[in-house]
């Protein structure tokens, strides 16, 4: 299976295509549809950012859906989507965690601690309704990840993640971060049942994983220092 490398190094390849006028932008963005792939690695592209990670988890834990929760500064995307009091759907934490939207992730668990082997592990992130809740009160919060799901197979814990959309620079770095965290919160849970289990691989699946022409220098630079090896 392909992983974080790969898709970095297909990002430049196409990058390089739109350079030479091989590729041609119809969303403005570069783009790699029905994109799946191991997420071994924190990053595409560039570092993380741990203080930044490491704030935006304590919010999501906190369950808040306002962004003016969020420690400051606030990220200039979350002012961008959130409604005009602060308002957000994208509160993962509020996603997996609240009584309000069903206890995903304990029903997860609960799935895996009542049949090892079930294919019913899932945390549901969106809802139907997202059509609708997503410019509710002036927002523009679509949620990204649809669910996450967990398979134990011959002893090891495995995470799928499902997204419709993900930006390859920022927004990948830091769902992963998210997304990793509860996989190890799954697994100490799990292991109180199964206390041989094992952490296996993080996957990744996106309906868009895309760069934006904001970040095409991030790239610019990229191969810059390729060429200069």
């Amino acid at each position: 299976m392909i992983n974080t490398e790969h898709i970095r190094t297909l990002f430049l390849d196409i990058y390089k295509d739109w350079l030479n006028k091989t590729y041609v932008l119809e969303t403005n963005t570069l783009e790699i549809i029905n994109c799946s792939f191991l997420a071994d690695k924190t990053t595409i592209f560039g570092k993380i950012n741990k203080e930044y990670v490491k704030k935006e988890a304590n919010w999501y834990l906190s369950k808040s859906l306002n962004i003016n929760d969020l420690a400051e500064p606030i990220p200039k995307i979350w002012k961008e989507i959130s409604g005009k009091y602060g308002e957000i759907n994208s509160n993962y934490g509020w996603c997996i965690f609240s009584h309000e939207n069903y206890n995903q992730f304990q029903n997860a668990i609960d799935k895996l601690l009542d049949n090892k082997h079930t294919r019913q592990s899932v945390m549901i992130y969106n809802r139907p309704n997202m059509h609708k809740d997503a410019t509710r009160w002036g927002m523009n919060d679509f949620i990204c990840t649809y669910a996450a799901q967990l398979f134990i197979r011959n002893n090891i814990l495995y995470y799928l993640v499902y997204m419709r959309s993900n930006d390859a620079i920022y927004g990948y770095k830091n769902d992963r971060y998210w997304h990793n965290l509860v996989f190890d919160m799954a697994l100490d849970v799990l292991k109180s049942r199964y206390p041989n289990l094992k952490k296996g691989d993080l996957f990744w699946n996106v309906g868009s994983l895309h760069i934006y022409p904001r970040h095409f220098y991030i790239l610019e630079k990229e191969l810059k220092h390729v060429k200069n090896r």
